[in-house]
């Protein structure tokens, strides 16, 4: 990690690369869509294959850790290498890990995670509040002292989360904002906003930290939907997309290009003053 804060490279990344969050998640469906077979080989070549194509024009690559762990030592030993690999091309790394426990658990998590002597540590990693936002102290605590951030789930893409999460995403985002305080230009913790949602409920002018929009492409959201949806906090949104640039492995970098410079063009200040 260099000694920078989180939002200082993240923003510096979203100014120079576009904004975009290129996934990487080798799913058994997708190994079998590019004619490999389902093996911690063919997870390795998966990866290096994407990190290779997109690690030079997207601002954030998210793998997805469910999709390493699956294959034990040798999945996680693939994963250790994809981190590592970009981290050597300069990419800034977000974890999807959606971890989220109490006391002496969370901090072996943030160890693992966010400490800069792990193998795993990446820049940021998604985190469940659902054990109460407090019981995310210790890998927030841990993010800071790493120069590191935190996507906390407030609202995400998936439809059959709305019940739970309308009741709670006001709090987490409340309890955001006042550790984002007083920080530039980003706060270390982010929230976890889908790109699939018809409407905002709570304003998120105050958070101060950025947002990570799943649901672009294969979910059905596009970029225009994003700059609609998000409208005064444009700047501090980073949309997420994964299965539609990764079904074709002739296509990844060239599909990433698509949508970053459509997510480019529709986030824009002057674009959006226009519209």
């Amino acid at each position: 990690m260099m000694d920078e804060s989180f939002g200082t490279r993240l923003r510096a990344r979203l100014d120079a690369y576009g904004p975009l969050c290129v996934g990487i998640d080798p799913s058994p469906a997708l190994l079998e869509a590019w004619g490999l077979d389902d093996s911690p080989t063919a997870l390795e070549r998966f990866s290096r294959t994407v990190v290779e194509a997109v690690a030079d024009v997207a601002a954030v690559v998210k793998p997805q850790s469910a999709f390493f762990e699956r294959w034990g030592s040798r999945g996680v030993a693939v994963l250790e290498r994809t981190i590592a690999d970009l981290r050597e091309a300069g990419t800034l790394v977000l974890l999807d890990v959606k971890r989220g426990d109490i006391d002496s658990t969370m901090a072996a998590y943030a160890e693992a995670y966010l400490d800069r002597g792990s193998p795993l540590a990446a820049d940021a990693v998604t985190l469940s509040p659902y054990l109460g936002f407090g019981s995310l102290e210790a890998a927030i605590t841990s993010a800071m002292a790493n120069d590191a951030g935190v996507f906390v789930l407030a609202r995400t893409s998936n439809p059959e989360a709305a019940g739970l999460q309308r009741h709670v995403a006001g709090q987490i985002l409340a309890e955001a904002a006042a550790v984002n305080a007083g920080h530039s230009p980003f706060g270390p913790v982010g929230v976890v906003m889908g790109a699939t949602l018809p409407e905002l409920e709570h304003s998120l002018d105050d958070l101060n930290g950025p947002i990570l929009a799943p649901g672009l492409g294969a979910q059905g959201a596009t970029a225009a939907d994003v700059a609609r949806l998000f409208g005064p906090v444009r700047h501090a949104v980073v949309p997420s997309v994964s299965r539609a640039v990764l079904a074709d492995p002739e296509r990844v970098r060239t599909r990433t290009l698509a949508f970053r410079d459509a997510c480019a063009e529709h986030l824009s200040a002057a674009t959006a003053a226009q519209k």
